[in-house]
């Protein structure tokens, strides 16, 4: 009995944390660590947008990493003055590490002068995406 006990209550412990876990994956949030944090186009490898930027830091075996490109890249179309950047995160190690990069993908929203205004772990929603940018004009 106290083995069945001992089961439903591990059970029960993941599947909280998963669902905890699913709801916060893709959101996009502000860390304090990224304020005022400023990326220019010579660490980014590409030009930064008139608006903003969507920097998307990816590795070549992540499921999750080609739909957020799909995603991003739809909302760099819809909004004007909005660029989409993918970095591979293994190419680019130093820059992982300078921006405490631990899961593929991330994404950040930079405004127009660079500064790094949200980040999102995770396959974010396109609403999360469209909302941040808002933030980020």
């Amino acid at each position: 009995m106290t083995g069945l006990v001992v089961c439903v209550a591990v059970l029960l412990a993941a599947t909280v944390f998963g669902v905890l876990h699913g709801r916060r994956s893709g959101r996009a949030r502000v860390r304090g660590r990224d304020d005022g944090k400023r990326l220019g186009a010579a660490e980014l490898g590409g030009e930064l947008g008139e608006r903003a930027t969507l920097v998307q830091f990816s590795s070549a075996f992540c499921a999750p990493c080609r739909a957020t490109r799909r995603i991003l890249g739809e909302v760099a179309g819809m909004v004007p003055g909005v660029t989409h950047l993918e970095i591979d995160a293994e190419d680019r190690l130093a820059l992982v590490r300078e921006l405490e990069i631990l899961k593929t993908p991330t994404v950040l929203v930079l405004d127009a002068e660079g500064r790094v205004v949200r980040r999102a772990t995770g396959q974010p929603r396109k609403a999360d995406v469209i909302a941040a940018l808002g933030e980020a004009v």
